[in-house]
Formats: C-alpha cells, sequence, structure tokens
C-alpha cells in the first residue's frame, strides 16, 4: 500500500499511512508535499523534453487536509526555455490545502566545479535507530525508517526513508520520494513536549543545489523558538553521497492548556 492512490488525471486517496501527527483524523503534510513534486514533474514531461531540473521548492500550507480525496493541479506561472517557475496546488472541497510555487532550471554540465563547505554528517549506519512513534501518532510517522543522533533538545542530525511508495503502481523520482519527508524535520528533535506546546510549521523551502542520488535523506536539523510564538526549523539536507540543499520551516508556537 501506497502514501496516494490515483483515481483519475489529478484526484487522490490517501491511504492509512498518511494519518497525522497533530491530528491522527487529518492528513500528514509531508507525503503530500512529495506528490506536489510528483505532479510538476509529470506536467513537465508532459509538455517539454529537456528534462529541466528542481533547484527551488517553496510550500505554503493553508490550512488542515482531512483523510480524503484530494485535487491537483499544475499551472505555469513563468515560462522560458532554460527557467521557469510551476505552481502546482492541492485542494479539498474546491478549496487549496497546500500551494507550492518551483523553479525549474536547465541542467548544465558542472561537475569539474562541484564543492560546499556545508559540512557532512555520519551515514545511517553509524547512528542508532530511533522510533518517532516514541512522541508521534499517526501512520505517516510509523511509516517512516529513523536513524538519530541527538545532541539535545531541539539539535540533531538524522536520516529518514520512507518505507512505503509514494503513489500506487507509478514510477516516482527520488526527488518526489525525498521530498515526501522533508517535513518530518519539524517532528525528529522536539524541542518541548508536543502534548504541552504546539508547532507547527505553516511553510516550507527548500533550496536545493544537487538532485538527491539515494533513498536515505539527511538532516542536519536546529529546532528555535522566539518571543510572541514564532519558531524555525533550519535544516541542511543530504543525500548518502553529501549535502545537497537547506530548507526551513516557519513555526507557529502555541503552549496548550493543561489536560
Amino acid at each position: 500500500m501506497a502514501y496516494f492512490t490515483r483515481l483519475g488525471p489529478g484526484t487522490f486517496r490517501p491511504s492509512v499511512h498518511v494519518g497525522g501527527a497533530w491530528n491522527t483524523d487529518e492528513q500528514h503534510i509531508a507525503p503530500a508535499l512529495g506528490l506536489l513534486v510528483h505532479a510538476v514533474e509529470q506536467d513537465r514531461d508532459r509538455r517539454r523534453d529537456d528534462g529541466l531540473l528542481i533547484g527551488r521548492l517553496s510550500y505554503d500550507i493553508l490550512g488542515t487536509v482531512p483523510m480524503d480525496v484530494c485535487e491537483v493541479g499544475v499551472s505555469v506561472l513563468r515560462a522560458g526555455r532554460t527557467i521557469e517557475l510551476v505552481e502546482a496546488v492541492l485542494q479539498h472541497g474546491g478549496g487549496a490545502a497546500v500551494r507550492l510555487r518551483a523553479w525549474l532550471m536547465q541542467d548544465h554540465d558542472t561537475d569539474a566545479l562541484v564543492a560546499s563547505a556545508l559540512p557532512s554528517i555520519d551515514p545511517p549506519d553509524a547512528m542508532e535507530q530511533w522510533d518517532p512513534t516514541s512522541v508521534w501518532p499517526g501512520g505517516f510517522i510509523a511509516s517512516a525508517e529513523v536513524r538519530r543522533s541527538q545532541r539535545e533538545p531541539g539539535r540533531a542530525t538524522f536520516w529518514v526513508r520512507p518505507t512505503v511508495p509514494l503513489v500506487e503502481g507509478e514510477e516516482v523520482s527520488t526527488l518526489a520520494s525525498a521530498a515526501g519527508v522533508f517535513d518530518i524535520a519539524n517532528g525528529m528533535t522536539v524541542r518541548a513536549d508536543p502534548r504541552r506546546v504546539a508547532f507547527p510549521n505553516i511553510d516550507l523551502t527548500a533550496h536545493l543545489f544537487a538532485q538527491p542520488g539515494s533513498a536515505w535523506v539527511g538532516f542536519d536539523t536546529t529546532v528555535s523558538f522566539g518571543a510572541g510564538g514564532f519558531g524555525l526549523t533550519s535544516t541542511t539536507l543530504h543525500d548518502l553521497y553529501g549535502p545537497i540543499g537547506t530548507q526551513a520551516q516557519i513555526l507557529s508556537v502555541r503552549p496548550l492548556p493543561p489536560a
């Protein structure tokens, strides 16, 4: 069973593996972020044959999504021969729930220039297996294989690998699969007990200088809480070969009333 089953050209049904962490009756938004990348890549390949690569993924999370059928649509906001801006929207009940704007860029041979000062992290087999369901409920969290090295609350390096496919019966790119776990970063090294403090993210933006080349996605993550109910989860993204980009998630930090 996959995260989603396609019912029509742009219609998808979530499985139990999409169940949320803050509310198990709602979708965890992570698989939907991967689904939107899959839709963008499929739309690209229908329109052109030069395989533009995605360099930036900028998501706005506009609301919660029930465990129900949802629709995905894609439009080109800025067409171009070598660079274009594409928007994909996940809707439920006629209303937009997640909006993605992705920059697609032409591939160039820069192998001789590859370099980054971003530090590497230990590989998955050097980290202990960690059960994220010890902190979070929900089908999505239970579907993720995690290896983690925790330094302190709110600071950790970890690797995540989904154990189920993104879309039933469909070939999905390594990037779409990876994007389907990007949102997990906010919950893998909690700064506060989520039973006492809510800290959902309302966006996620990833900048990639390399395409992911492995099923394992590495995270070097720091969670920060500030005054006024704001927070930030900052991450350097990795594949098994090294750093590939960065991502940030703005948080709405809300102390919860005693149970």
